[in-house]
């Protein structure tokens, strides 16, 4: 039976796949461990050096679901990886060289997977162009975590700073690896132009976020049953393809 509908390939595999992808590097609260979190649909959630993957939308099916866009990414080859560092919203990432395995799908540049252990984490720049030699408090985070900023000892300044080796040691004896990748501009560089600070964004108001927040839940809650009803009907199309069969 074709359509829609055609049931994929199941993909799992045992061994250990390779792959490569950006991640912000997160501190405790307590200053007791360090994890990751992911650059777009991820950023909410950070996960260990040694995790298995959660639907970020808090569904409770299991990832990577064919019907939802839930589960680690990764990109094939580091070079696609580096090509997305390049992006302004990804400078203060880190490069992470990862084994997938598991559940997972397979798409021209990547994998969508169920299970991730970190090996390698690779530190580029400062934002300053400089290579970065430390970690510091961006003074950004979500709730029990701060998020780390590669950075220079020139831009670190007085911040608190985490080095690279208690990092690796906090993230569970992950690699880490300091390169400045190149930017295929010399010292003698013209400096940039003064970066002029966007206006400061009006505070949220607490009624809206709550309501933002009651629709949200209510959502997720018919995602779930939508999705539930999806493999109910999957399962009985299969079981009717079967049927079918001589």
């Amino acid at each position: 039976m074709g359509g829609p509908f055609a049931r994929s390939p199941r993909e799992h595999s045992d061994e250990p796949l390779p792959g490569f992808k950006l991640a912000y590097p997160m501190l405790a609260a307590d200053g007791g461990s360090c994890g990751f979190s992911g650059v777009t649909l991820g950023r909410a959630h950070v996960y260990r050096a040694v995790d298995d993957a959660i639907c970020a939308h808090g569904s409770r099916h299991a990832c990577p679901s064919r019907w939802c866009d839930c589960g680690f990414y990764c990109f094939h080859e580091i070079g696609a990886a580096r090509d997305l560092a390049c992006e302004p919203d990804h400078r203060s990432a880190v490069l992470l060289e990862v084994a997938a395995s598991g559940r997972y799908r397979r798409y021209e540049r990547g994998l969508r997977y169920a299970r991730q252990r970190v090996k390698t984490v690779r530190i580029g720049r400062c934002d300053c162009g400089r290579p970065a030699e430390l970690l510091a408090d961006s003074g950004a985070g979500s709730v029990g975590w701060r998020r780390l900023l590669p950075v220079c000892r020139n831009c670190a300044a007085d911040r608190p700073v985490l080095r690279p080796d208690r990092f690796a040691e906090l993230a569970g004896g992950v690699q880490v690896v300091l390169e400045g990748s190149p930017t295929g501009l010399g010292d003698d560089a013209a400096a940039p132009a003064p970066v002029v600070a966007p206006p400061e964004a009006p505070a949220e108001d607490p009624g809206t976020v709550a309501v933002l927040s009651a629709e949200i839940a209510v959502l997720h809650a018919r995602l779930d049953e939508t999705l539930t009803r999806l493999e109910e009907v999957q399962a009985r199309l299969d079981e009717l393809t079967r049927r079918d069969r001589p």
